[in-house]
């Protein structure tokens, strides 16, 4: 049962999308919640749900230092292209945070600041990365551990031709991933390739056979785990969808190099994905799923282990909330308590992979989902 005694801290929740809009109405059962956003129209039903909301443009430095100067914490749902700017200007103000927002920025070179400020920092809060750090840190304090892998995809339940796509949350920050080239880790070497390389097809219980190919998603682990000799994360996909967008790239249809076009100089990029973002949005209401496997392999006491997490998760219905915005923003929601409750306290830029190192919190995470029907099962066993 959701506990939902009230309490006194103020939390501001920064973006009023899909994930900014699940946080916030969230932490309102238990804390005194503000909502901001630039756009009016994303606040009104939070408004209706007894969230406080304010509508204002926290790209202004100022602007934000206003919205947030009560704030006990704040948790930072932006658009990933604002995503270090507003973490930065957060922690100059001196605020504790929680940030989802994936910026293509390294947030550890925040660091010092944080310490400086003396600001609880947890970033790259979501699902991947995210909860699978969380993992990832409390297993690599119970065996030696050699592979590392996780595949996560948020897709439609129906398939629709051409792209049998829509994204969960802002498409704009799905192209930035399929932009931004991809690091993994090979025999201790850091490898760095193109975005949607090494496809390859996986097969699921749940949703069947699904198209994995590689993406930025290591991000902090590169410089957490650097022990760890072999890491690797994918997207997953319907088959056939990169090799769509992967055709329009090749034609040049996605190039930023500007064209004069009847008079006008317009880059490829901008005019074709506004196209491609528009049949990407999900529709209201519409079913969606999330889908996650985390492989984990090394040794215990001498014998080799391999442990392995599946998550399936779909639209709630009764709350209207996508699948996405639910593994997201309540893996955000269960940080944002653990800071609030004085059980993580490490002052700094925090991976989640550092939630995970303690035992009582890594237990907290999963049960905290588990309340909100979220169900990491694992599987684990000697490797033969």
């Amino acid at each position: 049962m959701l506990e939902s005694t009230l309490k006194e801290e103020h939390v501001v929740v920064l973006g009023a999308g899909m994930v900014g809009k699940a946080i916030a109405v969230d932490l309102n059962k238990n804390y005194l919640v503000t909502a901001v956003d630039i756009n009016r129209t994303r606040l009104e039903p939070l408004a209706k749900n007894g969230v406080q909301t304010v509508c204002a443009d926290i790209s202004n430095a100022e602007t934000l230092r206003q919205v947030i100067k009560d704030a006990d914490l704040v948790v930072s749902a932006v658009l990933s292209r604002m995503g270090f700017a507003t973490l930065k200007n957060i922690i100059e103000a001196g605020k504790n945070v929680v940030d989802i927002t994936f910026s293509a920025e390294d947030p550890l070179k925040l660091d010092e600041l944080a310490g400086k400020n003396d600001v609880i920092a947890i970033v790259d809060c979501g699902v991947c990365p995210g909860m699978t750090n969380i993992i990832l840190g409390y297993h690599d304090g119970h065996m030696a551990i050699t592979h590392y892998e996780a595949l996560v995809g948020g897709l439609p339940v129906v398939r629709k031709w051409p792209w049998e796509y829509k994204a969960p949350f802002s498409p704009a920050d799905v192209i930035e991933e399929y932009t931004r080239p991809a690091r993994f880790v090979e025999n201790g070497q850091v490898v760095t390739v193109p975005a949607l390389s090494n496809i390859r097809t996986v097969e699921f219980d749940t949703v069947g056979t699904l198209e994995a190919f590689d993406t930025d998603g290591l991000r902090t682990l590169l410089h957490t785990m650097k022990h760890i000799p072999n890491m690797k994360e994918q997207t997953l996909r319907y088959p056939g969808h990169i090799g769509l967008y992967k055709a329009l790239q090749a034609s040049g249809f996605l190039s930023l190099a500007p064209i004069e076009f009847e008079g006008n100089v317009i880059r490829p990029f901008d005019f074709n994905t506004k196209i491609i973002m528009n049949k990407w949005r999900l529709g209201e209401q519409e079913k969606e799923l999330t889908v996650v496997r985390l492989v984990i392999e090394g040794t215990c006491n001498g014998i080799s282990q391999k442990i392995t997490y599946n998550l399936f998760d779909q639209y709630d219905f009764l709350t209207q909330t996508t699948s996405m915005a639910r593994t997201t923003g309540y893996t955000a929601t269960g940080a944002a308590r653990l800071i609030l409750d004085g059980k993580f306290k490490r002052r700094g830029i925090n991976p989640p992979e550092y939630i995970g190192r303690s035992e009582g919190n890594f237990i907290f995470m999963l049960d905290h989902l588990r309340q909100r029907g979220i169900h990491y099962k694992c599987l684990s066993g000697v490797i033969l």
